[in-house]
């Protein structure tokens, strides 16, 4: 008996919901990454991408522990000297919640070819509202 490798053409992707509404983000960013990456599936093959869509909802309301909210960072660099910028998580989830999601998603997928294009099956909202109606997402516990 050989080994099943799923092929990209014969993948079925399906559209799934996750509410972040008081979980902790990195315990969200999680299952949206095994999802993004079709790690829940038993036909799963580590060098396909076999992952499915994911939306996920109330960002803002996702909450961080301990005293993340004040000593966490997010640092890019403009690439001008003296560039170095800096937003701690507060502010962050104050005014971009979307932006905080998708970075800790992001960290979690692989970083090569699978996982950019996994990361562009990633819908994030900062309410409850979605645009994703019509392709009938399943609610994910």
């Amino acid at each position: 008996m050989s080994t099943f490798m799923a092929k990209k053409e014969t993948i079925e992707r399906k559209w799934y919901v996750i509410d972040a509404a008081g979980q902790p983000l990195g315990k969200t960013a999680v299952k949206a990454a095994t999802i993004l990456r079709g790690k829940h599936r038993p036909e799963f093959t580590p060098h396909v991408d076999c992952g499915e869509y994911v939306i996920i909802v109330n960002a803002a309301k996702a909450t961080l522990s301990g005293k993340k909210p004040e000593q966490k960072f997010y640092r890019h660099h403009t690439g001008y000297i003296g560039g170095l910028k800096e937003v701690n998580y507060k502010t962050l989830m104050a005014t971009r919640p979307e932006f905080a999601m998708e970075l800790a998603v992001k960290g979690m997928l692989p970083h090569n070819s699978i996982g950019a294009k996994a990361f562009t099956r990633l819908h994030v909202y900062a309410g409850e509202n979605h645009n994703q109606a019509a392709q009938k997402p399943e609610v994910v516990d």
